[in-house]
Order: C-alpha cells, then structure tokens, then sequence
C-alpha cells in the first residue's frame, strides 16, 4: 500500500487486490467442494452401493433362473462384484444349505437372511433395528445395524428361482470411511493447492500488474511535467497495455512539444510586451525631449521675427542680424530632427545594418580630407599615421556616422594644445578604432550618462556650438545594432572614444 505525498488519499496494489480476489474465489470454491462431499457425497456412494448391490442381486436370480450358478463364469463375475464393492452374498435352497456365498461367516449370513424371512412373514415390520429403504416383487432393501457390533448394513433378500433365498449385502461403515477419507484428503490437497496457487497467482499477477504500476509511475511523471520517463513494453509479444504504453509514450512527447511552445509562446509575448512598455516609454521620453529642445530654438526664432515684424531695428545690418538668427536656429532645428530620426529608426530596429568588407584606414582618410576645413577654423592639430589596408566587417555608412560624431565632439570639446588623434589598434581578429581629444576630461558622475538622449555634459557650450545631445546616443545605437563594443576613457589632458570591428 503506497501513500502519495502531495495527497492523503490511498493508493490499493492492483496486484494485491487481484491476488485477493483468485484467492478467495479459490478457497471458496474448496469450501462449496468440501460441504457438497459432507452432505451429498455419503448419499451418492449409498446410491452408487445400492445400485451394485441391485446388480449383484439381479445376477445371482438370473444364474439361479438360466442354472449357471455353479459355472466358473457365474464364480468369476460375482467375485468381482462383490470385492469390486465391498458386498457379502450367500445364496440357499429350498431346504437352507448354502449353495453359493462369497464370506467366510456363511452361517451367520443364513442366520440374518431367515431373520428377515421370519420378521417379514410374521409381518414384524416395525424391528427398530431395521428400515425399509425399497420394496420390489421379488426383493427387499433395508438399512439394518447388528445389536452385537453396532456395525449398521445395506441388505437386499428375497427369493429367487425355485424358492432359493438369496441376501447380498454390504456394511456402511466403508462408505463413511471413505467418505471421510475424501474429504480429509481434499483437505490437504485444498491446503497445498491454496498455498502452490497463491504463489503462483501473486509471481502471474506481478507480470500483469508490473506494467500497470509503469504507466501508474509515468503518468505521476508527466502530471509533474517531467517528460522523460518513458514507458518500455516487450518488443516482441504485445498486449493492450503495452499499445497503451506506446500511445502514452506519443502523448507525453505531443504534450512536451506543445508546452515548449507554449513557452517559447509565452516568452515571445513577454517580450512583445516589454518592448511595447519600452516604445511607450521612449515615445514619452522622445517626446518629452524633444519639446524640452525645440523650445528654446522655436522661442528665439518667433522672438526675432517679431522683432522683423514690429521694425524694432530698421538698419540693414541689424536685420541681417535677426534673419542669421532665425537662419541659424532653424538649422539647428533641421539638423537635430534628422539626428532623432535616424536615431529612432535605429532604436525601433527599422535601419538595420548592411554588413559588407571595407578598408577602414581609407574610409577615415577620405573623411579626415573632407573635414580638414573644419579643422583650420578651429586651429586643430589632426593626427593620423599611416597604416596599410585592414579590411573590416560592418555598415561603410553608419561607421562613417560614428567616426563622425566622434570626430564632431572631438572637435567641439577640444582645449589646451587643440590636438586630435585618430588610432588604430589590432588584437585577435579586431580593430579598434579611437579618437582623441585634448581638453577637460569628462566627469566621472557624468561617463555613466553621455550615451543617453539629450544629455549634455556642459549645456552652455553645447548650446553655443549648437550640440544636440543626440550623436552619441546614435554611435550606442549602431554599435549595438552590429553587436560591437565600444566606449570611453578620460586621461588627465583629454578624452577618448573608441569603436571596435572584426576583421574576420
């Protein structure tokens, strides 16, 4: 009997109880067998004794009718019968001499047999010692018990032929003998056949019920959606319980398939759901930002239109000096709209990377010539040494935006000895590409957040180089978008930034 552990209800053997059941059925079926054999089986051998007895009686009459009783056959044949049932004969004539008896105490058998010719000519039928069982033409059968032994006896007597008095008889004390030697020996036989079956039942219902206790076993494992327990039956001779194996088998790989993806489901929508929280929080933030910078540009530009409006100065040099105003902020305006565009669709995964092989030592010579005007404005000093070819892995274009936006803050933030510094520096399949700057290094509390939207280290000069706070935030969102590092370091005369890509 097993208990389970998450339940407190009972868990019956089926191989017990199957045991229990043949068992019963088994020592009912020796009890129903014993108590017939008690009370039927004494009355069965009466019948089958009187039967014999009636069989003897009817040969003898017929060998005393034909005139055989002398032949050695009639000898032969009434021989058998009476060893064969355990029957007494004596046959008389007319004048009491024995004429054919089967026992040795002949007179005490004519003795009995004019007993009963007497009583039942002097018609003393009520002798307590004696029962009517039947009564025929030429015969009597009785029960008769001997008051000297006590032994009781079936008899048959009658007359037969030419006035011969035959009696047969047998003594009822073989008959219960026998019976109870029958029933003592189905005694032992039931014992031993209760014990022999009893084993064999339980080794026979083990086979049966072992694979029941399997898929029992199984189907605990699967309720705790542990799918690895499998069930395994006999190849080679298969039952309905091992074709349920099989299709428990199948049923416990449909169902890990189907809560896998449920899962994979699941985790998918988890997903869809956190990046829908965080568009909605970056559309606020955009949003918010967004407003925060455009207000003080789209102030200045109404203020000095107005100001065009209203002719507070009439002189051409003071409205050439509004309009350059408003020409100036709005470019402002119209440069960092386009930096938050690109930098919402890279954010938003809608620009992803065209990744093909380029030479990164030229592309950032071609951009160092483009930019060498900038450079003169601003009396800064651009260093690059020579290097040979490395062919890099990555977007030519985005790259470029990156180099730029590091080399557009380099420049803005430049100080002391006006120095910039591009490098290149290989290590195991990649290349690191940085750019230094001479100046104030940046403050450790604000390293953290210079790759954020819209942040702003120093907010007055970046509002007088006209500074966004957006170019870093798209060099994070293309580097990430290639899956490559990159990053800052401060030194004490300067800053810089790096970008790594793989050359292989």
């Amino acid at each position: 009997m097993e208990t389970r552990n998450n339940r407190n209800e009972k868990i019956h053997s089926i191989r017990f109880e199957i045991s229990a059941v043949f068992l019963v059925v088994m020592v009912g079926t020796f009890i129903f067998c014993l108590l017939v054999n008690i009370f039927f089986m004494e009355s069965f051998y009466v019948r089958n004794k009187r039967d014999a007895i009636l069989a003897a009686y009817r040969s003898i009459s017929q060998a005393i009718g034909s005139g055989d009783i002398a032949s050695a056959e009639f000898d032969e044949e009434i021989n058998h019968i009476c060893e064969r049932y355990n029957i007494e004969m004596i046959v008389l004539d007319a004048d009491s001499k024995t004429i054919k008896t089967s026992a040795n105490n002949s007179e005490m058998l004519a003795r009995i047999l004019w007993e009963n010719m007497i009583n039942s000519a002097s018609g003393t039928l009520k002798d307590p010692a004696r029962t009517i069982i039947d009564r025929g033409e030429d015969y009597t059968l009785q029960m008769n018990k001997e008051s000297s032994t006590g032994r009781q006896y079936l008899e048959m007597w009658g007359i037969v032929g030419n006035g011969n008095l035959v009696l047969v008889r047998s003594t009822m004390e073989s008959i219960r003998d026998n019976v109870s030697i029958s029933n003592t020996f189905m005694i032992y036989v039931a014992i031993i056949a209760i014990v022999v079956g009893s084993i064999i039942i339980l080794f026979i219902s083990k086979k049966v019920t072992d694979p029941i206790k399997k898929l029992y076993l199984i189907s605990d494992e699967m309720k705790k959606l542990n799918f690895e327990a499998k069930y395994t039956g006999n190849q080679l001779y298969k039952n309905e319980i091992d074709v349920l194996g099989q299709n428990m088998n199948e049923l416990s790989e449909t169902l890990e398939k189907s809560i896998k993806n449920l899962k994979n489901a699941n985790i998918a929508l988890k997903q869809d759901i956190a990046r829908k929280e965080q568009i909605d929080e970056m559309r606020k933030e955009f949003l918010s930002n967004v407003s925060h910078e455009l207000k003080t540009p789209i102030a200045l530009i109404q203020g000095y239109a107005e100001g065009l409006k209203e002719g507070i100065n009439e002189d051409a040099e003071s409205r050439d000096f509004y309009c350059e105003v408003i020409m100036d902020e709005a470019s402002k305006m119209n440069i960092m709209v386009k930096k938050l565009l690109t930098l919402n669709q890279l954010e938003f995964g809608n620009d992803s990377a065209n990744m093909e092989r380029f030479d990164i030592v030229e592309m950032i010579e071609n951009y160092v010539k483009s930019a060498q005007l900038l450079a003169k404005q601003k009396d800064v000093t651009v260093k690059f040494d020579e290097y040979s070819p490395i062919f890099v892995w990555g977007d030519e274009f985005k790259i470029e935006e990156v180099l730029q936006n590091y080399y557009s803050n380099a420049i803005n933030h430049i100080d002391g000895e006006k120095i910039i510094e591009i490098k290149l520096v290989q290590k195991e399949g990649k290349v690191r590409v940085s750019v230094f700057n001479t100046g104030t290094p940046i403050p450790e509390d604000s390293i953290g957040h210079i790759w954020e939207k819209f942040y702003k280290v120093d907010k007055a000069r970046t509002r007088e180089y006209g500074g966004s706070g957006v170019g870093l935030s798209i060099v994070k969102a293309i580097m990430e978008g290639m899956h490559q590092d990159y990053g800052v370091i401060n030194y004490d005369n300067g800053v810089e930034f790096y970008f790594e890509l793989e050359t292989k």
